[in-house]
């Protein structure tokens, strides 16, 4: 069960992107990576192919460690930590801020 899933909405706290908000859109758990829409912007030099890519410099996001955001809660809107608790057998995230259960 991991404490950050694709599709949550989170609060970047350090880089130079701090107090950004944006929402996750892919999960490396063994790498403890994430990658957050508008958040980490890197430019790359793609080269033209056979499969009809373009050339140029391209603007994409970058990953960013796990450590280095936080959760908004969907119940209070805030920036928090995640615990987890057990409600009818499942084991579901809790914020630490409000108490509230998420999935």
């Amino acid at each position: 069960m991991r404490k950050i899933r694709k599709g949550d909405r989170v609060k970047v706290i350090s880089g130079n992107d701090r107090g950004k908000y944006g929402k996750v859109m892919v999960v490396y758990p063994e790498k403890e990576r994430i990658i957050v829409e508008n958040v980490h912007m890197i430019t790359k030099h793609q080269r033209a192919t056979q499969n009809l890519r373009e050339p140029g410099i391209i603007k994409r996001e970058g990953t960013i460690h796990i450590s280095d955001v936080l959760v908004v809660c969907p119940e209070c809107g805030t920036p928090t930590r995640v615990g987890f608790t057990e409600v009818d057998g499942d084991k579901v995230r809790q914020c630490k801020q409000c108490g509230e259960t998420f999935r």
